[in-house]
């Protein structure tokens, strides 16, 4: 790849190799090649800026977790080396949970899921979108992502989370490409956000397997209906979008897609948050597919619960 080390085969190989040297290897020296001296980080709960910041944030989180394992599941990407590549990492960590930004030590084994959207040129990341489960942490933890939120306000956590209002422009302003399978999932998404849940049949297999926020893994059409009838019954009048598409075929894999999506509005109905606020809300997700010859036969689809529990109870604090 041009400009890139050529220890890299391709970029799902930049990508697993820099994870695996960063976390389990902890080179985090190595972040200051890695990351873009001006990197953006963008996570439901802020942004970071800066490779001195995405270092300190990688020594937390090692210091909390510090035997995190992260297993790559899947690397869906766009681009080329030229105008540079957008990869879509699905990881799976493992991790003992040794105490910090999610409360004292516990020594619980916990597993949770992270979706990382990084803009890759030169050898180096630009710009990324980082998505955790979160809430498979808090359930981990014994607790609910609400009463994780709640905890992190009173230990004086009372930073409101990204909105469109707070997001900054980075250094890619790509869409992902054109490609037959993301367009296909990114209409089956609008269906479903649309309360057109008479799709889920027609396009997914029915024994489908879906992992979901609060380390949920799950399986069929009843699992997959009661998601996003809860999510969209929370926030009936928001505004989806698709920020980001790639759809993706390749050898010995199925045609896959991976799609960043948003969900901005208010808090004014029953479903997954409880009883409606009327806060303001932005949700942050993302969702990686796996089609197969009877329809959409995976789905990992994330977001950070914990973010979004923020966002209602810092507003509901404020109205009373």
């Amino acid at each position: 790849m041009k400009g890139f080390d050529p220890k890299y085969a391709d970029i799902t190989d930049y990508i697993l190799k820099c994870t695996a040297m960063i976390w389990e290897g902890r080179g985090i020296a190595e972040l200051d090649w890695h990351y873009g001296d001006d990197l953006l980080v963008r996570t439901p709960a802020g942004i970071s800026r800066g490779n001195g910041a995405g270092k300190a944030n990688t020594m937390a989180t090692l210091a909390e977790f510090p035997d995190r394992e992260l297993l790559g599941e899947d690397v869906i990407w766009s681009g080329d080396a030229d105008a540079g590549f957008l990869s879509s990492h699905r990881i799976v960590s493992t991790a003992t949970h040794r105490g910090g930004a999610f409360g004292p030590a516990s020594g619980r084994k916990l597993t949770f899921r992270t979706i990382a959207d990084t803009f890759c040129k030169d050898n180096r990341v630009w710009d990324e979108w980082l998505i955790r489960d979160n809430a498979a942490i808090a359930v981990g933890l014994g607790q609910t992502s609400q009463q994780m939120a709640q905890a992190q306000i009173e230990a004086g956590d009372t930073n409101m989370p990204l909105t469109p209002d707070t997001d900054i422009k980075g250094p890619y302003q790509g869409r992902g490409n054109d490609n037959e399978w993301g367009a296909k999932h990114a209409d089956i998404l609008h269906r479903l956000v649309q309360a057109d849940f008479a799709v889920v049949p027609d396009v997914y297999d029915r024994a489908c397997h879906l992992s979901l926020p609060g380390g949920q893994d799950v399986y069929g059409w009843r699992a997959l209906d009661t998601f996003w009838m809860a999510l969209r019954s929370a926030f009936p009048s928001a505004t989806f979008k698709v920020e980001h598409q790639i759809g993706r075929v390749e050898s010995m894999l199925p045609p896959r897609s991976a799609i960043r999506w948003s969900l901005t509005g208010t808090h004014d109905g029953w479903g997954a948050f409880g009883p409606p606020t009327g806060a303001q809300v932005h949700v942050m997700g993302v969702s990686h597919v796996e089609f197969g010859p009877r329809g959409i036969r995976r789905e990992t689809t994330l977001y950070d619960e914990i973010a979004i529990w923020k966002q209602i109870l810092l507003q509901s604090e404020r109205n009373t």
